[in-house]
């Protein structure tokens, strides 16, 4: 949990490291939002896409009381076309391309070399400040690929229907809260097709929903005067899937179509104390800001997935690989007791 805090909170971290950058950044008010949106899609996006992969390795259900208990990994592939996005000035109010390339590198690219301005209105469009756009750390991951891992527990009750609850343990302190819970429900519909439930064949249909929330304390690194200051981040995320699998007593070969659903929010809330001077003068200008960052992001498609799981009595290994928007790798191993 603790290294997907600091994945997601990277960009904040870069400039909160650099309090001077990050004032500077305020300074742009609504624009904020827009530049950090651009830059952080591959990691929000990403993430959603993530959290709704690895919620089973079959289409059979539990026996009732039956149980499992999984230990998952996920990994949304960014694709190249979101690994970089375009500086249009048109679509700012205070920002300006000073030097470097219009096509910036976001969070999940590479090295930038592109130096914003800032100007504000109000004074008369004078640059008031400028500041270099981070890096990205695409290169540092493998196959530039938001990770999610996760522990999950499924039951099985009456009516061939299982339930299942996937979290990581919570993170709580000084400057980081973190949680992860998620809920699903797969339903066996081999058994309304009577001689048919004898097959090796099961089908099913699959719906979950996940929920993630961090916090993270901006004022202990920042240096900015100002009250409350905290970076928040949240995704909702939820699928419907329809699963089908060949169970054998050694290999299970399991497929899904489906859609998944998420919406994410990345802000910067708390009142921060800024100043600049007007460029070409001595005067200095002081201004409170509040709640200046809320970006949106959402993560909507179909998918289709192909896997493959290996079994040893009640231990099982397997993987597999999601298609859409993000492609999605999941691999994990299961303690199953039918």
């Amino acid at each position: 949990m603790k290294k997907t805090i600091l994945l997601l909170l990277l960009f904040i971290f870069n400039f909160s490291a650099k309090s001077q950058e990050l004032e500077m950044l305020l300074l742009a008010k609504d624009d904020a939002s827009l530049l950090i949106k651009n830059y952080m899609t591959p990691v929000m996006e990403g993430m959603a896409y993530s959290l709704n992969d690895g919620w089973y390795h079959t289409a059979k259900t539990h026996k009732k009381l039956g149980f499992d208990i999984t230990i998952n990994t996920n990994a949304a592939i960014v694709p190249k076309s979101s690994r970089t996005f375009q500086f249009n000035e048109s679509d700012y109010q205070y920002l300006t391309l000073e030097s470097g390339d219009r096509k910036i590198q976001a969070v999940m690219g590479g090295n930038n070399n592109s130096t914003i301005g800032v100007r504000i209105p109000e004074a008369n469009d004078y640059k008031v400040a400028e500041f270099d756009m981070p890096d990205g750390i695409g290169g540092d991951l493998p196959l530039n690929a938001v990770p999610s891992p996760m522990i999950q527990a499924s039951l099985g009750i009456p009516f061939d229907t299982d339930i299942s609850i996937r979290f990581l343990p919570e993170v709580n302190t000084d400057d980081v809260k973190g949680n992860l819970i998620g809920f699903g429900v797969k339903h066996n519909l081999m058994q309304y097709f009577g001689p048919l439930d004898r097959l090796p064949l099961n089908v099913s249909v699959f719906g979950g929903f996940t929920t993630m929330n961090i916090t993270y304390d901006l004022a202990s690194i920042n240096g900015l005067d100002g009250n409350n200051q905290e970076a928040t981040l949240k995704f909702n995320t939820f699928t419907i899937q329809t699963i089908a699998s060949l169970d054998f007593p050694f290999v299970t070969i399991y497929g899904a179509i489906g859609y998944d659903k998420g919406t994410s929010t990345l802000k910067l809330n708390g009142t921060y104390d800024l100043e600049y001077t007007l460029e070409g003068s001595n005067n200095t200008v002081n201004e409170t800001v509040t709640d200046p960052i809320n970006s949106k992001f959402n993560a909507n498609g179909a998918r289709g997935t192909l896997g493959l799981r290996i079994g040893l009595g009640f231990f099982k290994i397997y993987g597999d690989y999601t298609f859409k928007e993000y492609n999605t790798a999941s691999a994990g191993v299961a303690f199953s007791f039918r």
